[in-house]
């Protein structure tokens, strides 16, 4: 009977707090347009809380499954596209401890502690996967792969404002490395080599993450915006521009959770350039981050229709 129990646990994949992540990068956006335009925190309150419970359900969830299907997590963990989506994870609680800074700072401080720690853990264990004696091929290779090491730079949205900078710094500049090794090499898999597969598609969206949250990590730890802080902001627009063109093309391809890959690199976009208005003034900057914040209302709205309606034909938890 526990077997029969564990059957769905078994395949709940690792892949579901990128959902969480989709979720708390909405919850950041919000709160950027509720700073400046002056909003009620109705929408970002609402959307935090929410993601904070749905994150506890998983991290349940998930542990259930680590006690009772090992294995299901040991071939997760062996396999070159979801190893990269472990840092998911610790990603979702530094993002939410940033979010609850305000409101219930010690609990955000300690929540903070165990995502920088997990963070630096995934990283590492990540990293030495990626070198290690197993074969790597240039198709085992995608967007997602900044996931475990570009998401090293969140860590210095709640560190900063809890004084820890020389960790921040250590963190930004983990991230800032991989960043510039990691394009290269993702340019060059998109260019020269086979498409990526239909399921992966939707992480090209990924590409625009890096940029925007190296800006926001930047503008934090220095505390203003200077020249390299332009270049960030501009190449997360570029990006914008690129992925946009061939945003058509997936939404015609069959919904899976890789679709989530198109939420959170959009929020980290809006919030940037919210960033950028909150320190400038920049009018312009105000209409593009409201112009984001719309689409990415969109996307999410589209993206939790079909995860529901996956849910409940009980197609989401099949194996891949």
């Amino acid at each position: 009977m526990a077997l029969k129990r564990l059957t769905w646990l078994e395949h709940f994949p690792i892949a579901m707090f990128t959902i969480t992540m989709g979720l708390s990068g909405l919850a950041m956006a919000l709160r950027g347009a509720e700073q400046v335009f002056d909003w009620a925190g109705v929408l970002s309150t609402a959307v935090f809380g929410f993601t904070l419970a749905l994150f506890c359900l998983f991290i349940v969830f998930y542990l259930i499954k680590l006690s009772g299907c090992v294995r299901s997590v040991w071939e997760e963990w062996n396999n070159p596209v979801q190893l990269a989506l472990f840092p998911s994870m610790s990603i979702s609680l530094l993002l939410l401890s940033a979010l609850m800074l305000d409101t219930w700072t010690g609990l955000a401080h300690v929540m903070w502690m165990l995502g920088m720690a997990l963070q630096g853990i995934l990283t590492l264990a990540v990293i030495s996967g990626w070198i290690s004696s197993r074969a790597f091929q240039h198709g085992h290779l995608s967007p997602a792969w900044f996931i475990p090491t570009v998401g090293n730079v969140i860590v210095s949205f709640a560190g900063v404002p809890l004084g820890y900078l020389e960790i921040s710094w250590f963190f930004i500049s983990a991230g800032l490395m991989f960043w510039l090794i990691l394009v290269s090499l993702v340019m060059n898999r998109l260019i020269f080599h086979d498409p990526l597969p239909e399921r992966l598609q939707p992480t090209l969206v990924v590409l625009i993450a890096p940029p925007a949250l190296i800006f926001l990590a930047w503008v934090r730890l220095i505390g203003g915006i200077d020249a390299f802080a332009h270049i960030l902001l501009n190449v997360t627009y570029l990006f914008v521009l690129i992925v946009t063109i061939q945003l058509p093309k997936m939404l015609r391809l069959t919904f899976t959770l890789s679709f989530w890959a198109l939420s959170f690199p959009i929020a980290a976009a809006t919030s940037a350039s919210f960033a950028y208005a909150a320190a400038t003034g920049s009018n312009a900057h105000r209409l593009i981050g409201l112009g984001l914040l719309l689409a990415l209302c969109v996307i999410i709205g589209f993206l939790v229709f079909h995860t529901v309606r996956a849910i409940v034909s009980g197609k989401l938890f099949t194996p891949d």
